[in-house]
C-alpha cells in the first residue's frame, strides 16, 4: 500500500518513513521480504513512539518540508473489521471487509492530496488545529516508556528474569499503548503477539474502539 503511494509521489518530493515498533528479530523479515524502495527503520526501544505519543500501528505523522507537524500521529486508515472476523476461519463479513477497505482507500487519497497539494491540501492541518489533535503523554506515560526501554536492557545484557517486572509496569501505567504491550507479549509461531491474549484484551475494550477515529471527511 505504503510502496504503490510512495511511487506514486515520489516526483512530488514526498517520503515514507516506515518504522517498526518491534526488535529487530520480528520485524527484519517482514522488511526484507516487501524490499521497500523508502526508508524502514526498526525502532526497537519505542523512542518515536514516546516522541510522538503512538499507541499502536499501524499510526502516522504527516511532516512538511519545513519539519512541521501537519497531522498529529493517528491511525493510518485501518478499521476496526477485524473484529467481527471468524476466529476460527479467519473470515470477515463483506460488509466489514468493505469498509475496511473503503477506510485504507479514503485515508490514502488524503495523503496523496496533501503531497500533490501541500498547504492548500484541505487534509493539511493549521499549526494550531494540528496542536488541537495532539495526544499528549502526562508523567505515567513518560514513566511506562523509561520501564520498557530498562527491560529491553535488561533483556539485551542477558537479565531476562529481572527484565518482566519493568514490561509489567510500563503496561500498568501505559495500558493504552499496544505497542509496548504487542512488544513484550508472548509470540506465535509466525511471530505475532496474537490469539487468546490478544483478542481478550480486544474484547475488554467493550464499545473503545482499537483503531482510534480519524478526523478526515467519510472515514468510518
Amino acid at each position: 500500500m505504503w510502496q504503490k503511494v510512495y511511487d506514486e509521489l515520489k516526483d512530488c518530493g514526498f517520503m515514507v518513513m516506515a518504522i517498526a515498533m518491534d526488535t529487530a528479530e520480528a520485524a527484519r523479515p517482514f522488511i526484507e521480504a516487501a524490499n521497500p524502495a523508502f526508508i524502514s527503520l526498526i525502532d526497537r526501544d519505542h523512542h518515536v513512539s514516546a516522541l510522538f505519543n503512538m499507541v499502536n500501528v499501524p499510526e502516522a505523522v504527516w511532516i512538511d518540508e519545513q519539519g512541521r507537524v501537519v497531522r498529529p500521529a493517528e491511525n493510518a486508515g485501518w478499521y476496526e473489521g477485524f473484529r467481527s472476523r471468524n476466529r476460527e476461519t479467519g473470515e470477515m463479513p463483506a460488509d466489514a471487509a468493505e469498509r475496511t477497505a473503503r477506510a485504507k482507500q479514503i485515508y490514502m487519497d488524503a495523503v496523496r492530496d496533501w503531497a500533490i497539494n501541500g498547504v492548500a491540501s484541505k487534509h493539511a492541518l493549521t499549526h494550531v488545529a494540528a496542536q488541537g489533535q495532539l495526544r499528549r503523554p502526562d508523567d505515567d506515560i513518560a514513566l511506562a516508556h523509561a520501564h520498557f526501554r530498562l527491560g529491553n536492557y535488561l533483556i539485551r545484557t542477558g537479565h531476562n528474569d529481572r527484565a518482566q517486572s519493568y514490561f509489567d509496569e510500563a503496561k500498568r501505567l501505559h495500558p493504552d499503548s499496544w505497542n509496548i504491550w504487542r512488544q513484550t507479549a508472548a509470540k506465535n509461531e509466525n511471530g505475532f503477539a496474537s490469539g487468546p491474549d490478544f483478542y481478550k484484551r480486544v474484547d475488554a475494550l467493550g464499545d473503545r474502539r482499537y483503531y482510534e477515529q480519524v478526523k478526515i471527511d467519510e472515514l468510518p
